[in-house]
This record gives C-alpha cells, sequence and structure tokens, in this order.
C-alpha cells in the first residue's frame, strides 16, 4: 500500500481466505488497513454459490460489475445484473448467492467496515 498524507493507493489488497470459491480481495477495511469505518472488497462469486442468511450491522453497498447475483431481502427475491447496485440497510436480514451459470464479479462496500462480529450469519 502506498501512502501519502493526501492518498493511500492500494497494490496488494488482502484476499480473504474461504472455504466456498469465492474470491474476496479486500482493498480496504478491517482485514486490510485496520479501518473499521468503511470496507471496500473486489468480489467473485462462482456460479451456484451461497451463503447463509445474515441481519449485519452494518450498510452494504453492492455494485455488479459482470454477471447476476441474487437478493433474498425480508423474503423478497431480487436479481441485480452489471451495472446495477443497491444499498441494503442495516439490521435487514438477508441472503447473497448466484445460483446462475456464470461467475459474479462485484464490488461491496461496508458502513461501517466488514466484520465478523457484525455480520451475524444464521447457521446452515
Amino acid at each position: 500500500m502506498q501512502e501519502n498524507k493526501k492518498y493511500t493507493i492500494q497494490e496488494s489488497p488482502f484476499v480473504v481466505p474461504t472455504t466456498d470459491g469465492k474470491i474476496i480481495r479486500e482493498h480496504f477495511g478491517n482485514a486490510t488497513n485496520k479501518d473499521s469505518n468503511i470496507s471496500v472488497a473486489h468480489m467473485i462469486a462462482p456460479a451456484g454459490w451461497s451463503e447463509p442468511f445474515q441481519t449485519p450491522e452494518f450498510d452494504e453497498y453492492t455494485f455488479i460489475i459482470k454477471g447476476k447475483k441474487q437478493f433474498i431481502i425480508d423474503g423478497e427475491e431480487i436479481v441485480l445484473e452489471a451495472g446495477q447496485s443497491i444499498k441494503i440497510e442495516k439490521n435487514t436480514r438477508v441472503q447473497y448467492s448466484n445460483p446462475f451459470t456464470e461467475p459474479c464479479e462485484y464490488l461491496a462496500i461496508c458502513l461501517p467496515a466488514f466484520s465478523m462480529n457484525l455480520v451475524n450469519r444464521e447457521s446452515e
């Protein structure tokens, strides 16, 4: 990471270890630069990927770069495609998945930063 008093260039994001095939590269946040105020991550969810429902204690913004991603928000199913974005308010029950045949590439921004202590994932 290159830092200057007025800016920071992220050249080596933290690659979050996963067991579900999802690629998570955190550019800024708790794991990368210890910033608990915001996290910015570049993600690739493989075809067929899903994670358990969760009720995060942070707002999450998602911008789809390629492919499609499914969201189940308080029982409502929403599918976003490349070029679309969504903000999900904190304390909202949500499930993220990619039940489609192509990987989904997207950016996720969390305020405050993503933390396992704040995500409140349900057991499967």
